[in-house]
């Protein structure tokens, strides 16, 4: 198991920043592909961004790509989401999710951990 914990969830006007964290409290963080989720009201589930064990390689939907960033930190056991230019669409819960297979998913299913998420909403 791998409890995960995201935070930095809000109330944001369109235009403005926020700052997604989620640690990890068990299992060895480094092992994890790492990926970031959201869904909306009456959606399904929808891939954000993800990034590879050591933080060499990520990857982005086409609807974030320049505007949000992902990163982690191995020492600290936590993955960041850095959001800017925020649109009343990006409204959702956001979800971390962990998997140890070696490359980048961007399907929720492959994913083995997730947290309780964390909710981002950005008003207009």
């Amino acid at each position: 198991q791998v409890p995960l914990v995201e935070s930095g969830g809000g109330l944001v006007q369109a235009g403005g920043s926020l700052r997604l964290s989620c640690l990890a409290s068990g299992g060895t963080f480094s092992s994890y592909v790492m990926g970031w989720f959201r869904q909306a009201p009456g959606k399904d589930r929808e891939f954000v961004a993800a990034i590879t064990r050591s933080g060499g390689r990520d990857d982005y939907a086409d609807s974030v790509k320049g505007r949000f960033t992902i990163s982690r930190d191995n020492a600290k056991n936590t993955v960041f989401l850095q959001m800017n230019s925020l649109k009343p669409e990006n409204t959702a819960v956001y979800y971390c999710e962990a998997h140890s297979f070696m490359f980048i998913r961007r399907s929720t299913s492959a994913y083995d951990f997730w947290g309780q998420g964390t909710q981002v909403t950005v008003s207009t």
